[in-house]
């Protein structure tokens, strides 16, 4: 599996290089892993609804998405990585998909001593109630692109214009107001360890 660092990129030319990826990739192509950290932008899902977006600020863009899932915020801070797999070589389903990344994350945070958990109703973890990392995925020719965001250190202001994920009143959490001092790149190491760890 190839890891791509790209660091602080815009949305939409990652978006674009991921859709390109996924197009062209061949039954031979090794899978790959990108980790980056985006400028403050509003992402809303293929069936994302209008009205989750109750006060935006001109500031920050919206852009429409081909991933499932609704309104999210990434910023600055955040941890955001993308899983550019062949889920039939994997021998895996989107669902199956969904659970290990969930799983990646809860690992990473339990490795910084934060217990958090998913939900069944509701793809993405939780801290005491709060959502602290989140997944949209598509999938294309049996291949995934898009991936995970995790709250590490950023400004969370940005969440309270939208009902994060389709869910009105969902509060929202992350790292540094847990207690915990990490870089996003120590946290994305650890995100893909505990990936390739369930792949193995």
């Amino acid at each position: 599996m190839l890891v791509k660092r790209l660091g602080r990129q815009p949305y939409w030319p990652v978006w674009q290089a991921m859709r390109d990826f996924t197009l062209a990739r061949q039954p031979e192509t090794p899978d790959q892993v990108w980790t980056t950290e985006h400028p403050a932008v509003y992402t809303l899902g293929l069936n994302g609804k209008h009205e989750h977006l109750l006060a935006i600020d001109g500031d920050i863009p919206v852009l429409q998405t081909d991933r499932g899932g609704q309104v999210t915020y990434h910023g600055p801070g955040q941890v955001v990585l993308y899983v550019l797999f062949d889920i039939k070589r994997l021998g895996i389903n989107t669902r199956q998909l969904v659970t290990l990344l969930e799983q990646a994350m809860i690992t990473a945070l339990a490795d910084v001593g934060i217990a958090a958990s998913a939900r069944a109703d509701a793809p993405g973890v939780y801290v005491d109630g709060a959502k602290i990392g989140a997944i949209g995925l598509r999938i294309k020719n049996q291949c995934s692109y898009h991936g995970l965001s995790l709250n590490n250190r950023m400004d969370l202001n940005p969440f309270k214009a939208i009902n994060p994920c389709g869910y009105s009143g969902l509060n929202v959490t992350q790292l540094a107001d847990l207690g915990v001092s990490v870089t996003n790149e120590a946290l994305a190491e650890a995100l893909i360890a505990a990936i390739i760890g369930q792949i193995k």
